[in-house]
């Protein structure tokens, strides 16, 4: 403990980022932030924009930044984006910023921040474009855990030839993260047709009955093949889920 106070006396480290080190998180005005949360379930913490102002998200990336060189936000608008890169820039921070208006994902990395690499690939699979948006948000977070991730798209069972056409690909995946809307038939066709875990994304596409993904995530978890379902919507909780697999899966072959 004398040692990090120290250095907090010469400037060597900020204040939040002695407190991430022996709490485990940094507090701020927006909230806390879990500095210790990748190193303790192999996941990293994400900030969810959805319900905080710009001011809140921008607070909270710079302190990710400033305690474990990353911050991951999801469900991000362009005018959050915004604060964010004036807090980072206000902070000194070299961090860079990566930003994908669709799926609405930023990612932020100082240059010394060094990214797992795993031995292991998750393919990210979609029905049909309007899949894009959970879709990039799972591949996203699978390819920051450290999973070498593959985009498969556009191979919806209206026209099951696409699926077909795809299969020697989606086979030579470790995990299949199958996002699909309306009817949600992808993930339960896919799953019969590979021996690689499936872990199906319900997408809220689709009007009138059923609609807003709730027949496709009833028919993901009816299915009569073996796969595991998330929520609607809900690409980080897929792209986690594969990204752990891939961990095991790296770890596995590191021990032959």
């Amino acid at each position: 403990m004398r040692e990090l106070l120290e250095a907090v006396a010469a400037g060597e480290l900020t204040p939040a980022e002695a407190e991430s080190t022996l709490a485990g998180y940094a507090t701020t005005d927006a909230g806390r932030f879990d500095a210790a949360r990748e190193d303790r379930s192999g996941v990293p913490e994400a900030v969810l924009a959805t319900g905080k102002t710009a001011a809140e998200i921008a607070d909270l990336a710079a302190t990710a930044v400033g305690t474990t060189g990353r911050a991951i936000v999801t469900r991000i608008d362009d005018d959050a984006v915004a604060a964010v890169r004036r807090e980072l820039a206000v902070s000194g921070s070299d961090a860079t910023v990566r930003w994908d208006e669709r799926a609405q994902w930023l990612v932020a990395e100082t240059p010394a921040f060094e990214r797992p690499e795993l031995d292991a690939s998750v393919a990210v699979v979609t029905a049909g474009t309007s899949d894009a948006v959970p879709a990039g948000e799972a591949a996203m977070i699978a390819r920051e855990m450290g999973a070498a991730v593959t985009r498969i798209d556009d191979v919806g069972v209206a026209s099951l030839a696409r699926t077909i056409d795809a299969v020697d690909r989606l086979r030579e995946q470790d995990v299949l993260v199958v996002a699909a809307g309306r009817e949600g038939a992808l993930p339960t066709v896919v799953a019969g047709l590979v021996d690689t875990p499936v872990i199906g994304l319900p997408v809220s596409t689709g009007y009138g009955h059923g609609g807003e993904g709730e027949a496709a995530l009833s028919g993901m978890l009816q299915s009569c093949t073996a796969l595991s379902v998330v929520n609607v919507d809900a690409g980080f909780t897929a792209g986690t889920q594969a990204g752990l697999i891939a961990r095991q899966v790296a770890a596995a072959r590191g021990s032959d």
